[in-house]
């Protein structure tokens, strides 16, 4: 029992026959390689020889460091590192071109732990960074995009990154549970972005299309109603234009002939 005890607090070693053994083929065909949940505290270095990996999942062990040789794993394109102990990703993650998939939620992962590299992921689609330590995210992110989903909840960021602005094919944004610094009256919009969702309105029927141009517009009588009323002041008419002008004279020596009409007379 002692020697068990031992072994655990190592951690499991994987050889390349335990991992030859949980290599799998999914239903839809991918080449999957399933060591989640086996109590790891290292990378198997040994998965570098199974060639043609296409989904790795290592989630739910001890892991604390990615080694550099992970930028070697070309071939996939699904990566689950959830519920570890990762405190920082080295640069080679940037060499992943393939990667599509990307999960690191529950980790330890600080701002200076996610490098300028991830930005290279051009073909990541989904990332999810959730549940870490997070104060903010690598400007370089602006570079993803063909991202869709983005999970940023349960992290310590005070301000949303300028880029998700850019990302034009991100649909769905998750950044609930963040200490998102807001005046007293935007707190109500800052919350409602919590959970964000992106569409494109010719993604919509015609029936939700209308609702959401409902909602918009009872928003916006709501945004109108609530500003006090000002007297608008059209500074951009710095002059009148040909038309008002050619009238406002017409009118103006209509009324002089008048005027000497009425003189002569009297």
């Amino acid at each position: 029992m002692a020697k068990e005890k031992k072994r655990g607090t190592k951690g499991k070693k994987i050889t390349l026959k335990m991992a030859r053994n949980a290599f799998k083929v999914t239903p839809d065909g991918k080449r999957r390689l399933d060591l989640s949940n086996m109590g790891l505290h290292t990378f198997p270095k040994c998965i570098l020889q199974l060639t043609n990996i296409e989904e790795l999942d290592l989630s739910r062990n001890y892991l604390r460091k990615i080694p550099d040789f992970i930028g070697q794993l070309t071939s996939v394109h699904w990566l689950d590192l959830h519920s570890n102990y990762i405190k920082k990703l080295p640069k080679t993650i940037g060499q992943l071109k393939a990667l599509s998939y990307l999960n690191l939620c529950n980790n330890r992962l600080e701002t200076a732990g996610l490098p300028a590299d991830i930005g290279n992921l051009k073909s990541l689609r989904t990332l999810n960074l959730g549940m870490n330590r997070l104060t903010a995210l690598p400007p370089t992110m602006a570079a993803l995009t063909n991202l869709r989903e983005l999970g940023l909840f349960d992290n310590l960021l005070t301000t949303l990154p300028e880029f998700i602005g850019v990302l034009k094919n991100l649909t769905n944004l998750n950044t609930k549970r963040n200490p998102v610094a807001c005046s007293q009256e935007d707190a109500k919009e800052v919350k409602a972005t919590e959970c964000l969702y992106l569409v494109r309105e010719e993604d919509l029927c015609k029936v939700c299309l209308e609702k959401c141009k409902e909602a918009r517009e009872r928003l916006e009588k709501k945004r109108l109603s609530d500003q006090p009323h000002k007297r608008h002041n059209f500074f951009g008419l710095f002059r009148p234009n040909s038309v008002a002008r050619s009238n406002q004279e017409i009118l103006t020596s209509r009324r002089k002939r008048m005027k000497r009409a009425s003189l002569m007379s009297s």
